[in-house]
């Protein structure tokens, strides 16, 4: 499981799910340690989904999507993400979601509840 400072995994009942909650500032070595983390994912898995929840975002720090892993990650999503979803992004997270929309070619599914993308997605949220 990832746990960064701005970034934590979230363990989800569907195996080729991977869902993260965003909270306080992403550092340029948050996304770089994540984009490893899903680097490794992209090698275990054909195709998966991903759900982000933003909680208490503050921000993308600048630069962050620049480190070789985010580049490299980003053209392996082209053909690993099939569905990437993200509940309750404020207005200021419109950076980070098009950051993410870089790192994973997929139109993101926007939700105001956690719940519903939940639903969506056919999944639930496991306690850890």
């Amino acid at each position: 499981m990832l746990k960064l400072p701005s970034i934590t995994e979230v363990e989800t009942s569907r195996a080729d799910l991977f869902a993260f909650r965003i909270d306080g500032e992403v550092s340029r070595d948050d996304m770089s340690a994540m984009a490893d983390y899903m680097n490794d994912v992209f090698d275990r898995f054909e195709q998966i989904d991903m759900l982000m929840i933003f909680d208490r975002y503050e921000g993308a720090e600048a630069g962050a999507s620049l480190s070789w892993e985010t580049l490299k990650s980003r053209f392996r999503s082209l053909s690993k993400v099939g569905r990437y979803l993200v509940v309750g992004a404020p207005e200021r997270a419109a950076e980070l979601i098009e950051i993410m929309d870089n790192l994973i070619p997929v139109k993101a599914e926007t939700y105001d509840d956690e719940a519903a993308a939940w639903r969506a997605l056919g999944a639930e949220r496991v306690a850890p």
